[in-house]
């Protein structure tokens, strides 16, 4: 594929159970187009191709690369792993990038050991100088920003969920049929799937653009609905502290920090949440951090950027009202 750009960046879009493409194919494609031409890549059940290739050009891909193959229902994860081995081969790319949510760390990783490709996790940022392309990764908590590269490449890159808020222009589809071959490698197989209706009408906590999040300073899981209710008013995901979760107010996967969902938000609201270092790890990406807390020394307002030193009790009431009254 010579007549192509020299500056490919191969892009692996996850999709979702009802054959869209998922949530975070626009920060992907957009984090591309910042540093090269965007190559779409999408496995699908066959006659599923022209649909996702048509929402991949809308978000930015120059072109999209399709494996139509019945093992993208029934199997976990190597499908897609062949598949990037084929469009890695075809296409040369500078870099790839993936999701990183649970299916892409894990393809990811396959994909890392059996090509022996270098690997960058939990990017918050992508760049190009001289030499090539680098992931930039919040760490320590949230204490540094550092800088990653590769000395060999292509460079692997899983990208956090909204992290990137720029997004790429629409392109015109082009799609490409990419054949590939079954490399054999175990693979868990997926015997039935059974959607789950959702009867909330928040958004899904990883990649929301607001999250309301509470800690043990509500005290109870019955007043823990506060904070669902600033949520509601606000439209934004419900998340918690470890604390919060281990003290029972809300259930284990609505859990933000270190080992929970990471988020990177437009807005992050604070809660009674002291603000532990494992905790600031899953959240100081947030554009806008505001924290409530009575305790003026808790490390919360060392990130926040509006801090109020009060009673949740007392402050968010308030703001609720406040937010009421604007939308009359």
């Amino acid at each position: 594929m010579s007549d192509h750009p020299a500056d490919q960046i191969l892009v692996v879009l996850e999709t979702t159970p009802n054959g869209d493409l998922a949530a975070s194919a626009a920060g992907l494609l957009a984090a591309a187009s910042g540093i090269g031409t965007p190559v779409a890549l999408v496995v699908t059940a066959p006659g599923g191709a022209q649909a996702l290739a048509e929402q991949a050009a809308a978000l930015g891909a120059e072109r999209v690369l399709a494996v139509e193959t019945p093992a993208a229902q029934s199997e976990l994860t190597v499908p897609h792993v062949d598949a990037l081995a084929a469009a890695a081969a075809a296409v040369a790319p500078n870099a790839v990038l993936i999701s990183e949510s649970v299916d892409g760390r894990d393809i990811a990783g396959r994909f890392a050991a059996r090509s022996g490709a270098p690997i960058a996790v939990d990017a918050v940022g992508l760049s190009r100088d001289d030499e090539g392309v680098v992931a930039h990764h919040s760490v320590y908590g949230g204490a540094y920003t550092l800088a990653s590269a590769a000395t060999f490449g292509p460079l692997l890159v899983t990208v956090r969920q909204g992290a990137i808020d720029a997004r790429a222009e629409a392109r015109p589809v082009v799609l490409e049929s990419l054949e590939v071959a079954a490399s054999g490698a175990s693979s868990a197989a997926i015997e039935s799937v059974e959607p789950v209706t959702e009867s909330s009408s928040r958004p899904e906590l990883r990649g929301a653009k607001r999250v309301v999040s509470g800690g043990r300073g509500l005290g109870s899981a019955e007043q823990f609905a506060l904070v669902e209710e600033l949520a509601d008013a606000l439209g934004a995901a419900v998340g918690a502290s470890r604390a919060a979760v281990d003290a029972g107010y809300v259930p284990a996967n609505h859990q933000v920090g270190q080992t929970g969902v990471s988020v990177s938000p437009q807005l992050y609201i604070a809660l009674g949440i002291s603000g532990a270092i494992q905790h600031k790890a899953g959240m100081q990406t947030a554009k806008n951090i505001v924290a409530v807390n009575k305790d003026p020394d808790a490390p919360i307002f060392e990130v926040a950027d509006f801090g109020v030193v009060g009673d949740v009790f007392t402050v968010v009431p308030q703001l609720i009202s406040a937010l009421a009254e604007r939308k009359r």
